[in-house]
């Protein structure tokens, strides 16, 4: 698909870290906090045909057997809360026990993994093949794409229902990344999210013209019930299968917007989308320490809905 001009939409732009941070037209409902901006920082990835087949070729059976969950990167950055946990590390988190409370599941090709490399380092999270205009839209974590604050990752590619080694759908490589000025600039777990634009495939088809999408939802009621879907790669998971939670949302007990729900998926799961009534509303995103049970995510409200909107029409 022939992506149109954005024009339309910029309201004005500045460079942050060498990448562009796009600042759009509020949404109509603005659930927006006073003084938090619109901003959206994006950079571009895969452009051309021959570094789709580099990235495409990068990714072997090893490295992505190899890589490690994205959630591995952020030590002990944030005082009080990092990724989903990553049993493997150095005693920060307790490990949940084999019965995990969350539920094996059936691949779907609306679902797959997300491979990128950062500071030379090859990480893994998951994403979700997500309607837009472009058709060519994954859904993730900001921290799947971009360090939070710091570089965009590079060698970026989809699995689309990723199974066991098995790839029924291709890799499919990204040709721009966009995230929230709040997380690329400082991080902000409130606005942890992250899309990425696919290219088109060799037959010229978008992504979603072949997996299929779900449509995604903002500034809905707080304390839904979600079923959150992701491929946990830090033990006791291996990351070679789908994995699911289900439960209602509350609100992050420290006074931040996000909610959380019951999950004890670990690292690799980052990214993966929380559905509530066929659509796509939060994505998974940080525990906090001493509390391997609930998973949250950001609320999608204007701003994540702006950064949205931008991919969308790329």
């Amino acid at each position: 698909m022939k992506r149109p001009l954005v024009r339309s939409l910029l309201v004005g732009a500045t460079m942050l870290g060498g990448s562009v941070a796009v600042a759009v037209a509020p949404a109509a409902a603005d659930t927006t906090a006073a003084g938090q901006s619109d901003a959206i920082v994006s950079q571009s990835a895969a452009t051309t045909t021959s570094e789709q087949n580099r990235i495409e070729s990068y990714w072997t059976d090893n490295r992505m057997d190899d890589a490690v969950p994205a959630e591995t990167r952020f030590g002990n950055r944030a005082k009080d809360h990092q990724g989903p946990s990553d049993c493997r590390g150095k005693g920060k988190w307790a490990c949940p026990d084999q019965d995990s409370g969350a539920t094996e599941e059936e691949p779907q090709p609306e679902l797959g993994k997300v491979f990128f490399t950062l500071g030379g380092t090859d990480y893994v999270c998951s994403g979700t093949s997500t309607s837009s205009n472009n058709g060519d839209v994954v859904t993730t974590a900001g921290h799947c794409l971009n360090e939070g604050p710091g570089d965009f990752a590079t060698n970026f590619a989809f699995v689309p229902a990723y199974e066991n080694g098995a790839e029924p759908y291709g890799k499919w490589t990204a040709a721009q990344l966009f995230t929230t000025e709040q997380w690329a600039s400082s991080g902000d777990f409130e606005y942890d999210a992250g899309f990425a634009v696919m290219n088109e495939n060799a037959d010229g088809k978008s992504l979603t013209d072949v997996v299929g999408s779900y449509p995604i939802a903002f500034n809905l009621d707080r304390g839904l019930d979600y079923t959150s879907y992701g491929y946990p790669a830090a033990s006791p998971f291996d990351g070679q299968t789908l994995w699911s939670c289900t439960g209602a949302a509350t609100d992050d007990p420290n006074g931040s917007s996000t909610q959380g729900i019951p999950c004890d998926m670990t690292g690799g799961s980052s990214g993966g989308g929380w559905i509530t009534g066929g659509q796509l509303n939060s994505v998974n995103s940080y525990k906090y320490r001493g509390d391997s049970s609930t998973m949250y995510g950001p609320y999608f409200g204007s701003v994540i809905e702006s950064a949205y909107q931008t991919a969308s029409a790329a």
